[in-house]
């Protein structure tokens, strides 16, 4: 016997009519099938009774009866392709507790009963009036969190003292004393505190994406650093090797030219030894044929000429000295030594120059500060000394004994450099001051007391300090570059004409706000001090 055709869809149970899924498949005389309805909706219309498929004509209306064979294969077909439409549990997805072999996804999980529950094992929840009462959530796996691990009871306070879910039970025990909330009264608390919680969350993750950006930016500051420093000690390094090869080619000039003189003087008295040798021998040809004649008249009138051997130099004492190499190439690499400590020097002074000017600030002189005797330019840029005192208002932040002005703008953190041109001043002073400082009289302006400045007057030039440092006094001295960085504890001063370096305080400690700060001085060594002291903008050294 042939096997059944289980292949079938529903195509094979579509009415010819509707072409839809036969409902309620009835069977006509010539044995096709139709919808009770379709058909008896068709014969309604018609005047005679007729198959719409094989147009067999019936001569009454024939008596319709219900296809059983035909509507259990449709009831078996509807079941398979209600199976095939259930969802199955996929990985990650919580499956139904009820369900054997294979399980379907849940779609609902019961606070009461614990268990998860499929469609089909979920509606005597939607149908039972006691089930109907249960709370039903989405579907969550491991349900037996819920219950209380010592009272085997449902989870449904909250103690707020030791912030944990307990039961009823754990009320009369452990949590006696404890206030106590359900559930949904500590979500709602908690609900509120989340956006907070998001705020504050959402502001540690800027914070740490900002820090991500100043740890990258140090990083981009850090190579560009190191690719200027390469360059710098790449110039550096090449002029260092220019000097050491000019000092070679110079040596070994000089070691020649000594050489030259030693063979050039012993080539001048050879030629002298071979004229007298060549005097000599001729003299001697002459003896020796003198010796010879027998005529005595000319023997003894030649004897007398012959007699005293030609004038010569005395040559016992003359000698050819070799150069004094010995000592000559330590003597060479001393001054190599001297040349290249004050050509490094140099070229690190202008390096460095080059390297902090890059931190340049735009700082500009603060009015209420400055000395009732002082001027300030209107863009606060210059300042010179009056030669009056000025009738102005009382002033905390004014100084009333140091013919000092500082800058509008401090500096708490990281690196700053500022100009200021001191041409034909005869006294000045600048530098940078910390907060808070004595403005109202006499003090001593030591790094100690919170100053490190440098202070020029006609025939010196001073770090001040406890002694103060003399300093060399340079001609000439035009502009001075000052810098500090705040967080290494360094302040640096520069002759910015010259290129060079000219001090450095190291080991400083700031902890304070810093100002810069220019003191022009007064009309003093009979002389004219009345030229300002001008904060210029940098010219970036080529």
């Amino acid at each position: 016997m042939a096997s059944a055709n289980t292949s079938w869809s529903e195509d094979n149970f579509s009415c010819s009519i509707c072409l839809d899924v036969f409902n309620s498949p009835v069977s006509t005389p010539c044995g096709h099938n139709f919808c009770r309805d379709c058909i008896t909706n068709f014969w309604d219309d018609q005047v005679q009774y007729k198959c719409p498929v094989c147009n067999e004509l019936f001569h009454t209306k024939p008596d319709l009866r219900v296809n059983t064979l035909l509507s259990e294969m449709l009831d078996q077909l509807i079941r398979s392709v209600r199976v095939k439409e259930l969802p199955f549990v996929e990985p990650g997805e919580v499956p139904c507790d009820i369900c054997t072999g294979t399980q379907l996804k849940a779609v609902k999980s019961c606070l009461v009963c614990l268990i998860s529950y499929c469609h089909a094992h979920l509606e005597p929840h939607q149908r039972v009036a006691g089930l109907k009462k249960h709370l039903l959530v989405e579907p969550m796996d491991r349900l037996e969190d819920r219950l209380c691990k010592k009272h085997n009871q449902l989870l449904e306070l909250f103690c707020q003292t030791d912030q944990v879910c307990v039961c009823q039970f754990c009320t009369d025990g452990d949590h006696r004393s404890h206030p106590v909330v359900p559930l949904n009264e500590e979500y709602e608390v908690k609900t509120a505190q989340l956006g907070k919680i998001e705020f504050e969350v959402q502001q540690m993750i800027q914070e740490r994406k900002r820090k991500i950006k100043e740890i990258k930016d140090t990083v981009d500051c850090s190579k560009a650093d190191a690719d200027r420093q390469i360059a710098d000690g790449v110039q550096v390094l090449t002029a260092l090797m220019s000097s050491i090869e000019k000092w070679r080619d110079d040596f070994n000039q000089t070691v020649k030219e000594k050489l030259k003189s030693t063979e050039q003087q012993a080539e001048g008295l050879i030629k002298e030894l071979e004229q007298e040798i060549e005097k000599l021998t001729n003299r001697r040809s002459e003896v020796k044929q003198l010796s010879h004649t027998e005529d005595h008249l000319h023997f003894l009138q030649t004897f007398s000429s012959l007699k005293n051997p030609p004038h010569t130099r005395d040559w016992t004492k003359v000698e050819v000295r070799p150069p004094p190499y010995i000592g000559s190439l330590r003597r060479s690499l001393d001054q190599l030594e001297e040349t290249l400590n004050m050509e490094r020097k140099k070229l690190c002074d202008y390096a460095e120059l080059k390297r902090v000017q890059q931190y340049e600030v735009d700082v500009t002189l603060d009015l209420d500060t400055a000395h009732s005797m002082l001027i300030l330019s209107k863009d606060g840029k210059q300042v010179h000394h009056g030669g009056v005192e000025k009738n102005l208002p009382d002033n905390h932040k004014r100084f009333t004994w140091q013919l000092w002005v500082l800058t509008r703008q401090s500096f708490s953190s990281g690196r700053f450099y500022f100009e200021v041109q001191v041409k034909n001043k005869t006294e000045w002073r600048l530098g940078v001051a910390r907060e808070p400082m004595n403005r109202k009289g006499p003090l001593k302006v030591t790094p100690e007391k919170g100053y490190w400045n440098i202070l020029f007057t006609k025939d010196r030039l001073v770090f001040n300090d406890n002694p103060d440092v003399r300093l060399p006094l340079r001609a000439g001295l035009q502009k001075v570059g000052v810098f500090v960085d705040y967080d290494e504890g360094l302040v640096s001063f520069y002759d910015v004409e010259a290129r060079v370096h000219i001090y450095s305080a190291t080991g400083c400690t700031f902890r304070e706000p810093l100002y810069p700060f220019l003191g022009p001085g007064g009309p003093i060594y009979k002389g004219n001090n009345s030229a300002p002291l001008i904060i210029s903008p940098v010219n970036q050294t080529e």
